[in-house]
């Protein structure tokens, strides 16, 4: 408890609190754009980042993690576009209400559910990771390999419509994060005697070129085209007491489901939300009304998308496993600006962590505050034109690729990976398992030599720890299940 007071000291703190605020605030701007999710705001944050302690850029990365979860429900609500993945589920009910005259009441239910979603979800990872980080100490070579290998597999459930696609750009990912000087033998791969290849590929500018340069160049092809604008006026933000009576029924379980769904990795908002959304439906009293405008439609799949950020957050900071799309990104973020993920953080840094936690939890109320003070607001964002905004987030990413080693090299990379995002989105390759590729790949070939050198090249080291096995077999099963949906996938469009 005193930790967490220490924490709170801290992020309340003049020249800390302002950083959260920033972070929910452009969180909530950039998942109500669509077109822009949380892994590019996230990327848009990177380059600011390098100038902040390390406790302070994670509180500010973390309130643009929540932040954009709930801002996808604003034009899901307003315009029937998600503004993230994970408010797909919300478009289902939340703009018949918005046809039907209640988008403000809609908001406001959408805001109510997703800071309870968040607040649950926060208190689960409280509780659960430090637990998780005592038993992750006794992990050796062999067990942070075999853990990777699980990291690896997560590739299959962020692989789009297509598992060969999706594997081809895993594949694709490893074999980038192995150009330049092998760490344990000193010999440079596929360096082709080019100074710039010798250290590899900064992340950043792979990251930003990836993700953000490649949306911008996917965007402009609806340059010109007509696009849905929101006139109505908004009223009646808050639902009545008896209404939200019965919504808390549907709250609270959701936000239960999603923080469950958000700790297994592969997983994500969109999932959560769709078996939140399914789940209230089954038990509701008119399931009829779904689908036509029921604010337990647009509850339920809030609380579980929120619900997943606390919950997303527990593998990625004990174990060094992204959880989803957006965590992916944040490993990446999480390694960039010097804090390591993994049980040692908690013994080493604990301040760090301390600072997370309240962070964590005081963006879910800056959502509510934010999201009910802001809703005659949100219409004015999603009117804003393409012709301004996607320039703006242009010159960002090259001022960002160019800011970490004042190189001129870094945009090129940027603007190389960006035009390479791009034609694997065209042609139906997922970016994410690349991402995991680039920074799962050196962590796992760094375990594995450790391993080999001190059990002097017996490669049965490998299978020998109980708790690798473990991991092996969960590798196995994950696999099998995002073969196994996949394959339930085409047999419905079949």
């Amino acid at each position: 408890m005193f930790g967490l007071m220490e924490g709170l000291s801290y992020v309340l703190n003049p020249s800390h609190f302002p950083f959260l605020f920033i972070g929910v605030a452009g969180g909530i701007v950039v998942g109500a754009l669509p077109g822009l999710t949380g892994s590019v705001g996230i990327i848009l944050l990177l380059p600011f980042l390098y100038y902040l302690e390390p406790a302070t850029s994670l509180i500010m990365l973390s309130g643009m993690f929540c932040g954009a979860i709930y801002g996808g429900s604003i034009s899901a609500i307003l315009i029937s576009t998600p503004g993230t993945p994970s408010a797909a589920a919300t478009v289902l009910d939340g703009y018949p209400l918005s046809e039907k005259g209640e988008a403000g009441k809609a908001i406001g239910v959408a805001t109510i559910a997703s800071t309870v979603g968040g607040v649950i979800s926060t208190l689960c990872m409280i509780f659960i990771s430090p637990q998780l980080a005592r038993f992750a100490l006794k992990f050796g070579p062999e067990e942070y390999f075999a853990l990777m290998v699980f990291g690896l597999t997560v590739i299959a459930s962020v692989s789009g419509a297509s598992l060969v696609k999706g594997l081809i750009s895993g594949f694709f990912g490893l074999l980038i994060a192995s150009i330049g000087i092998d760490e344990l033998t000193g010999y440079a791969r596929y360096s082709f005697d080019i100074p710039n290849l010798m250290t590899g590929f900064p992340m950043l500018p792979v990251l930003i070129g990836l993700f953000a340069i490649s949306q911008i160049f996917i965007e402009l092809a609806n340059v010109g085209k007509e696009l849905k604008r929101y006139d109505q006026k908004i009223k009646g933000v808050l639902p009545t007491w008896r209404e939200f009576k019965r919504l808390i029924t549907v709250i609270i379980p959701a936000s239960f489901l999603g923080t469950f769904i958000g700790i297994i990795p592969g997983t994500g908002g969109a999932i959560a939300s769709f078996m939140a959304y399914n789940e209230a439906r089954r038990f509701s009293k008119d399931p009829d009304s779904f689908g036509k405008g029921n604010l337990a439609g647009v509850a339920a799949p809030e609380a579980a998308n929120n619900g997943t950020t606390g919950g997303a957050m527990v593998p990625l900071l004990t174990l060094g496993i992204p959880g989803d799309v957006v965590t992916a990104v944040m490993l990446g973020a999480l390694l960039l600006i010097g804090v390591r993920p993994g049980p040692l953080l908690f013994q080493q840094n604990p301040q760090i962590i301390r600072a997370l936690f309240v962070g964590f939890m005081l963006a879910q109320f800056l959502i509510l505050g934010l999201g009910l003070a802001s809703v005659k607001v949100f219409p004015r964002i999603l009117k804003v034109p393409i012709s301004i905004l996607f320039p703006v987030i242009f010159a960002l990413c090259f001022l960002g690729s160019f800011s970490l080693n004042n190189s001129i090299y870094d945009m090129f990379v940027a603007l190389l990976f960006g035009v390479v995002g791009y034609f694997m989105r065209k042609y139906g390759f997922a970016a994410a398992p690349m991402i995991l590729g680039v920074i799962l790949g050196p962590l796992a070939e760094r375990e594995l030599g450790k391993a080999l050198i001190m059990s002097h090249g017996n490669w049965t080291t490998l299978v020998q720890s109980p708790i690798a096995l473990v991991f092996y077999g969960i590798s196995v099963l994950s696999v099998t299940y995002s073969l196994l949906r996949m394959k339930r996938l085409k047999r419905k469009r079949g």
